[in-house]
């Protein structure tokens, strides 16, 4: 065990020496612990595959390992002299000055932390039960990423990349659905970090797969989680339609009320408490945002990146703007896309390449077209009623007769009875109307969505001001 404590210490102070993780995962495969031998050959990577495909005399190996464990005896032996010089002037000053000592202080209590035996320190080794955990701090934050991207270390790089890493900031983590990642209502928590008094960044899983450890209790945790993902809807939804207005009117809304004004300037189906003290911060963000030029186009992300985050990149992934958060930015920094699946019956709320919400909706198979539209009309109680064929909500795509509305035929929901128009239940399209801004992007094809439905059991807040309806207009919409 003693050379795997020496190996992992110099991983912490070089986490890009593939050998030393080949290294220390023999070690630890040697010690029975499988599961840290297998996570240490991942960061080894291409070491690991040569040297156990190829004849490499073991007495390389072992000339290689022994200067590793030197090099790392060193650095131990000189913080061991410079504690035991400290702890020398200690004795020196209370035999001096006893008077000063108070009762009780045990001599246990003035070394310094052993090194050996601190948490994971700019290495990404789950912590064992050896390992010291730190408090989480007040000054918590919070990202999501992909499941994949914490396992495999990431979400954590992004994170550490990042300018000004917080004090403490705990991952949430979403699961993967093909090219998607899935945002979910109470996400689990994966892991947290946290500043050390060295300015060192601890790492701590929360997943008992990878962790071998008894984690904190990570109830008040949660609790705070929850709160920070119902935050991060509605600043999505706000973002979006500050993002929205400003393409169509060439300008960031100068107050809340110009995004809920009375049809058809009603960009925003209703406001939040939190959106009317968030805004103005928000919109300095997105100002500050508009004054930066604009990067070179970059290759499309791969299905098997990361999260949004932006840090995934994060807000949480790694698809630039999809999740990406920071200072004064929200988790969603892509603008919402709405995404219909003709072949399975779904329409999700997206941002980047998170779904944040994925309905069962009704079609009208190849009457419903395919292609690229944006919200127009958004209509409260389209013709004067909430219970007619277009139900309680419609929101108008484009210069067309086709639209995505409610119906007064739940029955058709996941079936081809409409004449081309989205149909969603009353619960599903009202949440959706307070959601997605006027001038959504909205994009139709087939075979891109999971099948699984991603809708909560506490909705978006979807109560509608009542000037959101159109009494002039007989709509006309192929139902």
């Amino acid at each position: 065990m003693k050379n795997s404590q020496h190996l992992k210490a110099y991983v912490q102070m070089h986490p890009d020496n593939k050998m030393a993780w080949y290294l220390l995962g023999k070690e630890y495969y040697k010690n029975g612990q499988q599961g840290k031998a297998n996570y240490c050959f991942n960061q080894a990577g291409e070491v690991y595959e040569a040297f156990e495909h190829s004849k490499v005399p073991a007495d390389m190996l072992k000339q290689y390992e022994d200067g590793l464990l030197q090099s790392a005896r060193e650095r131990q032996a000189g913080r061991l002299r410079k504690r035991r010089v400290l702890l020398a002037l200690m004795l020196l000053l209370l035999l001096l000055i006893p008077a000063a000592v108070a009762p009780g202080v045990s001599q246990e209590s003035s070394e310094a932390p052993d090194g050996e035996n601190a948490a994971v320190a700019l290495a990404e080794l789950p912590a064992s039960d050896e390992e010291e955990t730190p408090a989480v701090q007040p000054s918590l934050s919070f990202t999501a990423v992909g499941a994949d991207a914490v396992s495999g270390g990431q979400g954590l790089a992004g994170i550490l990349q990042k300018a000004q890493t917080p004090s403490a900031t705990a991952m949430l983590s979403m699961e993967r659905a093909g090219k998607w990642l899935v945002w979910k209502k109470k996400l689990p928590l994966a892991a947290t970090l946290a500043k050390s008094g060295d300015g060192r960044v601890v790492y701590q899983s929360y997943n008992p797969v990878v962790c071998d450890c008894q984690p904190p209790d990570p109830a008040e945790i949660k609790k705070q989680a929850g709160l920070w993902q119902e935050k991060q809807e509605e600043l999505a939804v706000l973002w979006s339609a500050m993002r929205a207005y400003k393409t169509g009117k060439g300008a960031l809304p100068g107050s809340l009320q110009e995004l809920v004004k009375p049809f058809p300037a009603n960009w925003l189906g209703g406001t939040t408490p939190l959106m009317k003290e968030e805004f103005s911060p928000l919109r300095g963000a997105a100002a500050g945002l508009a004054a930066v030029p604009s990067p070179s186009p970059q290759p499309a992300v791969t299905p098997a990146a990361g999260s949004p985050g932006q840090g995934q990149t994060s807000g949480g992934s790694t698809e630039a703007g999809s999740g990406a958060g920071g200072a004064d930015m929200p988790f969603f920094t892509a603008p919402l896309t709405i995404i219909v699946d003709k072949q399975k019956h779904r329409l999700a709320v997206t941002s980047g390449n998170i779904i944040l919400r994925n309905y069962a909706v009704g079609l009208g198979g190849e009457k419903t077209p395919e292609g690229s539209f944006v919200i127009r009309d958004k209509v409260v109680n389209p013709n004067g009623r909430d219970n007619g064929e277009f139900g309680s909500r419609g929101m108008q795509l484009s210069d067309s007769n086709y639209a995505i509305h409610g119906t007064n035929e739940p029955e058709s929901i996941g079936k081809d009875e409409s004449l081309g128009c989205i149909r969603m239940s009353r619960k599903d399209v009202e949440e959706l109307f307070a959601m997605v801004p006027m001038g959504t992007k909205v994009q139709i094809s087939k075979g891109v969505l999971p099948e699984e439905l991603a809708v909560p059991e506490d909705r978006f807040p979807s109560d509608a001001p009542p000037n959101q309806t159109n009494p002039h207009k007989v709509y006309h919409w192929l139902n």
